[in-house]
């Protein structure tokens, strides 16, 4: 489990790429910490799709992969 102990934070991978993020954070923080709208994502937690619904009570854990997807309308 990768914790960095001077800052307290946890190491995940978003889309491929480590980033840092406090323990107890969900998944409806860290895509308001992203800016993105919730309504128009779809959030892929180690391999399993997230719903909407679950999205403020999901908590982050250290070595997660979480893969985010967004829908762009158009025609």
């Amino acid at each position: 489990m990768k914790r960095h102990v001077s800052t307290g934070l946890i190491q995940i991978q978003v889309n491929g790429r480590s980033r840092d993020v406090r323990p107890g954070q969900t998944l409806a923080g860290l895509l308001d910490e992203l800016g993105l709208d919730r309504r128009t994502m779809v959030v892929e937690l180690n391999r399993r799709i997230v719903r909407r619904s679950e999205l403020g009570e999901t908590t982050l854990k250290a070595d997660d992969t979480v893969e985010l997807v967004h829908f762009v309308g158009g025609g």
